[in-house]
C-alpha cells in the first residue's frame, strides 16, 4: 500500500487560497450513489481553469503569427507543446494532491530564502508578461466589437478582479462555471469560422506530425507558441487550484483523485489543444493562402470580414474577448497563489487581487501608450517567448519537487518519468540558448549561461544540505 507523506504544516503557513481551500465536496471512493463519471464530475474544473491559460490572447499572436507565415508547418510545434503541457500538469496535480502544498509553498518550504526570492522575482516577470498579452487581446476585443479606445479598454479589463471577488465568495465552483462558459464560446465561434475558412485538411495532417523549423524567424515563433502553451505560471495555479476539493487522505482516494484530475487535465488541455490549433489552422487558410502576414489583431479582424462574412470577424472578436477576460481571471489567481506561497504575505484578499491586476495594468498601458496599440501581434509574440525563457525556472523545481521522496512518499517520480520531465527542461533550456545566441550575441548568451549555471549549482547544493539535515534530525 502506498505510503504518504507527512503533511503537517510549519505555523506560518496558510492553505494554498485558503478562502476556497477544501471547500468543495466530493464522493468518497466507491461510494454507491455516483457512478465513476459522476464522481468525476466533482473533481472536473481545474483542469479548464488551467486550460484557459494554454488558449489566452498571447496564444492568438504566436498562432497567428505562425500561420499567416509559415502555413501549417508550424502545427507540430502546437502539438507538442501540448504534450508537454499535459504532462508538467498532471506532475502539478499530484504535487498539491499528495503534499497539500502548492509549488510555490514547496520552493519557499525546501529552498534557501535566496532561491526562493530569485525564483519568485522570475515568476513575476513571468506573471508580467502573461498579464500584458491577457489585457491587450481583451482590449482590442472591445476596440473591435463596442470600438472603445484601446487605453480605456486596458482600463476596463481591471475591473475582472471585482467580478472573482464576487464569484470567489460565492464559492469556487462559480468560477469555475464561468470560465467554462467562456471556453465553450471560445470554440463555438471557431468552429463556425474553420467551417467557413475550408482548410487544407491534408496540409493539415502533414503539418501536426512533421516536425519542421523553416528558418530563424520560424524558430522565433516557434519559441513563441512553447511559450504561450507550457506556461509558468499555471504550474504554481495548478497545484494550488486541485486542493479547493476535499479529498480523503487513505490510499484510495488519494489514487481515485490523482487519476479523476488526470483525466481532467487530458480533456481541459485536449480543449486547448483544439482552439490553439484552429487559430493557427484559420490563418493559414486565410492569410497565408493570399500571401498576407498578420502583424495586428485588428488587421486579422479586418481581413477576415471580406474574406469569410462580418459574422466570422465579429466571432473571431467575441473569442478573443472570451480569452482574455477568462485568462485574466485565473492569472489573477496565479498571481496570489505567487506571492503568498513565496513570501508568506497575509493581507486582504481584494487588495491582493489588486496588486496583482495593477502589475499588469500599469505595463499594458505603457506599452499601449508607446506603440499606438499597433504591431500587437509582434508585442504578444514577444511576451510568450519572455514565457517561455522563464520555463525552466519553473519546471526545474517542479521535477525536483516531485521527484524527492521525502516530500511525495510513493508517490514521487518514477525514472521513467525523471527522464521525460528533465527531457523536457532540457529541450526548452538548449531553445531558449539558441534563440539568444541569434538575437544578442555569444558574449551575453555566455554571462547569463554562467549565471544560470551557478544558481543551478547553489540550488543543487543547498538541496543536498537540506536532505542530510532531515537525515541526521531523524
Amino acid at each position: 500500500m502506498a505510503t504518504l507523506p507527512d503533511r503537517s504544516s510549519p505555523p506560518d503557513l496558510a492553505p494554498s487560497l485558503p478562502e476556497a481551500h477544501r471547500t468543495l465536496k466530493v464522493w468518497a471512493t466507491g461510494d454507491a450513489r455516483r457512478s465513476g463519471w459522476r464522481q468525476w464530475l466533482g473533481f472536473a474544473g481545474p483542469g479548464f481553469l488551467v486550460s484557459v491559460g494554454y488558449m489566452d490572447p498571447g496564444n492568438w499572436g504566436t498562432d497567428l503569427a505562425g500561420g499567416s507565415q509559415f502555413g501549417y508547418s508550424l502545427l507540430w510545434v502546437i502539438l507538442a507543446s501540448n504534450l508537454m503541457a499535459i504532462f508538467l500538469q498532471i506532475l502539478c496535480a499530484r504535487l498539491g494532491i499528495v503534499t497539500g502544498r502548492d509549488l510555490a509553498q514547496s520552493c519557499h518550504d525546501y529552498y534557501p530564502r535566496p532561491v526562493a526570492v530569485a525564483l519568485w522575482l522570475l515568476c513575476e516577470i513571468a506573471i508580467i508578461a502573461c498579464d500584458l498579452a491577457e489585457v491587450v487581446g481583451s482590449a482590442v476585443a472591445l476596440n473591435l466589437l463596442l470600438g472603445l479606445p484601446l487605453v480605456w479598454g486596458v482600463l476596463v479589463t481591471g475591473l475582472d478582479v471585482l467580478l472573482l471577488l464576487l464569484l470567489i465568495n460565492l464559492g469556487f465552483r462559480k468560477i469555475e462555471a464561468v470560465v467554462m462558459a467562456l471556453i465553450a464560446t471560445i470554440a463555438l465561434c471557431f468552429v463556425y469560422t474553420i467551417f467557413l475558412a475550408k482548410p487544407d485538411w491534408s496540409a493539415v495532417a502533414l503539418g501536426a506530425v512533421t516536425p519542421a523549423i523553416p528558418n530563424t524567424a520560424a524558430l522565433l515563433v516557434a519559441l513563441g507558441i512553447l511559450g504561450a502553451t507550457v506556461m509558468p505560471h499555471n504550474l504554481y495555479l495548478h497545484s494550488s487550484i486541485v486542493q479547493t476539493r476535499a479529498v480523503g487522505r487513505t490510499p484510495r482516494d488519494v489514487k481515485a483523485a490523482l487519476w479523476f484530475n488526470t483525466l481532467d487535465t487530458v480533456l481541459a488541455l485536449g480543449a486547448a489543444f483544439f482552439v490553439n490549433a484552429a487559430i493557427l489552422v484559420l490563418a493559414a487558410a486565410v492569410f497565408w493562402r493570399s500571401g498576407i502576414v498578420v502583424d495586428d489583431l485588428r488587421q486579422a479582424f479586418e481581413l477576415l470580414r471580406p474574406a469569410l462574412g462580418g459574422v466570422a470577424a465579429t466571432a473571431f472578436a467575441l473569442a478573443l474577448l472570451a480569452s482574455g477576460q477568462s485568462s485574466t481571471i485565473t492569472g489573477t489567481l496565479a498571481g496570489q497563489i505567487v506571492m503568498e506561497g513565496f513570501l508568506r504575505i497575509r493581507i486582504a484578499p481584494w487588495i491582493r487581487r489588486l496588486v496583482t491586476r495593477g502589475i499588469a495594468i500599469v505595463p499594458a498601458l505603457v506599452v499601449i501608450s508607446a506603440s499606438g496599440g499597433k504591431d500587437t501581434v509582434a508585442l504578444l509574440v514577444v511576451s510568450q517567448v519572455v514565457l517561455s525563457m522563464q520555463l525552466p525556472f519553473a519546471i526545474f523545481p517542479l521535477m525536483m519537487v516531485t521527484s524527492s521522496r521525502a516530500r511525495m512518499g510513493d508517490y514521487a517520480n518514477p525514472l521513467w518519468v525523471k527522464v521525460v520531465g528533465y527531457a523536457i527542461c532540457s529541450v526548452i533550456a538548449a531553445l531558449n540558448v539558441y534563440l539568444l545566441w541569434e538575437t544578442i550575441g555569444p558574449v551575453w548568451v555566455g554571462v547569463m549561461a554562467a549565471v544560470v549555471v551557478v544558481f543551478a549549482l547553489y540550488v543543487w547544493v543547498s538541496e543536498r544540505r537540506v536532505a542530510a539535515g532531515r537525515v541526521a534530525s531523524s
